[in-house]
């Protein structure tokens, strides 16, 4: 039996022949109109918009790795529009107006992506699709009905999101002990490692340059440092999501949070017969230790969760490589869920980090006195949210008064996260939380929501 892969950055990349041949390094100093640390979805899709509203520009991405090495290569290939962030947090920075409109914007991003791919001709396996969020248990269902009620309250959700009985559920998927679940209309399923370099080839020819292998060891006012050289640039705009804490002076902005992913050998069509999923959804579950995955063009299982959640001071991992424990977890939920899965071999197990703000939102913003922009803190939805924060950063590079520019994400500065080991503490003491309230759910019939997740959420400001 063939050992499973661990690490190698991601099975998305090993999908498409391995690693990709990493383009130059900066070659010396040089001095642009815009200089863009990070070749990720956030600074491709910044550099994109740039390029396309005023051609003129030149552009520089500066990259550590190559293009899609860190989170945009390595995520469970939701292309979602979600927005799963607290609406009541964003009302001190803007009006109900402004949130509902933010989360409206955030749905068509889905649309964009398709149409940027259809006009460039990035061929990205992408699937148009619903997303199924499985509850498991009465409490769950519950959980579920709650955030379907309070989507309403705030007049959205009624077009886009459904929920469906058990036995219509299981027609859908058959996830073992299925009560129900929440359909969300209007998503897509996504290989995230052939967008971010298909997107990374676009820029490029519209004339940005890409210089990887290239180590930022500073940002200031008009100048971002490197192991290769100085730039200059009159707006440099920080996409460094989850690996921003490795930038001196910004160690306790976000916090990069583990996520991991096994995905199994394809599966025969008997099997998928016997499980269903013929529509392609994206799978998830009402759990408070929840999961993600997605059914890949080649008719694989790609299952993903937080697994160990954050490494003590910030650490992040060797090129995607995940601990056994992770691992362990992971089967265990696939097992858990699609019991049918239990003689399948793993061929492949990776993670990544994203970055998380210490108020749980994503922000995006630019000022003015330093010419200094950023966006990310997309707690896991970044593959939708990272085009609308490209757009948004465009805007206000150029500085236009657009609606983007005026929604209560932009300018948002949460405050610093604690030294530690008050967020190693934090952070693991959620978590374990999460998991004996899942596990107490279900030892008890799951007939009630365990109060531990809602201390959890309290102890970390979630």
């Amino acid at each position: 039996m063939n050992a499973i892969k661990n690490g190698e950055v991601s099975f998305w990349h090993a999908d498409m022949g391995g690693l990709p041949t990493p383009r130059r390094p900066l070659a010396g100093d040089t001095t642009v109109d815009v200089c863009i640390v990070g070749a990720g979805f956030t600074g491709l899709w910044t550099a994109y918009y740039l390029k396309q509203a005023e051609p003129s520009l030149s552009i520089a991405v500066i990259e550590r790795e190559f293009a899609g090495f860190g989170a945009s290569g390595r995520n469970g290939g939701w292309l979602s529009g979600d927005f799963t962030w607290s609406r009541d947090k964003y009302l001190s920075n803007g009006t109900r107006e402004g949130v509902i409109s933010f989360e409206r914007q955030l749905r068509e991003t889905v649309d964009e992506v398709i149409r940027v791919c259809e006009t460039e001709g990035i061929e990205a396996d992408i699937h148009r699709t619903d997303c199924l969020t499985y509850a498991c248990s009465p409490a769950q269902m519950q959980r579920m009905r709650a955030a379907l009620a309070e989507e309403r309250a705030w007049g959205i959700g009624a077009d886009r999101a459904t929920l469906i009985e058990g036995p219509e559920a299981l027609s859908r998927i058959r996830i073992a002990n299925t009560q129900g679940a929440l359909v969300t209309h209007g998503v897509a399923r996504v290989q995230p490692a052939k967008l971010v370099r298909g997107l990374a080839s676009v820029v490029e020819r519209l004339g940005v340059s890409i210089f990887e292998q290239t180590k930022v060891t500073g940002i200031a006012k008009g100048v971002v440092t490197t192991d290769r050289g100085t730039v200059r640039a009159r707006r440099i705009i920080r996409a460094t999501e989850g690996f921003t804490h490795g930038i001196p002076g910004n160690e306790r902005e976000w916090l990069p949070m583990n996520s991991a992913i096994v995905v199994t050998e394809p599966l025969p069509q008997s099997l998928w017969d016997e499980i269903g999923w013929q529509g392609a959804e994206l799978l998830g579950d009402a759990s408070h230790a929840y999961c993600y995955a997605q059914r890949t063009r080649e008719g694989r299982i790609a299952m993903g969760g937080r697994g160990v959640p954050y490494r003590f001071g910030s650490a992040t991992d060797v090129r995607g490589q995940t601990q056994p424990e992770t691992i362990r977890q992971l089967t265990e939920i696939l097992h858990r869920m699609l019991p049918q899965t239990r003689g399948l071999r793993l061929d492949h197990a990776w993670c990544g980090v994203l970055g998380v703000p210490r108020d749980w939102c994503a922000t995006a913003g630019l000022d003015p006195k330093t010419g200094i922009g950023w966006a990310g803190g997309y707690v896991g939805i970044g593959v939708s949210t990272s085009n609308f924060a490209g757009r948004t950063l465009a805007d206000l590079v150029l500085e236009r008064q657009t609606e983007r520019t005026d929604l209560p994400w932009v300018n948002r500065r949460p405050r610093k996260w604690e030294p530690e080991p008050l967020r190693w503490l934090g952070v693991h003491a959620m978590y374990r939380l999460y998991h004996l309230a899942d596990r107490r759910e279900r030892a008890s019939g799951g007939q009630r929501s365990s109060r531990l997740a809602a201390f959890a959420n309290r102890l970390t400001g979630r």
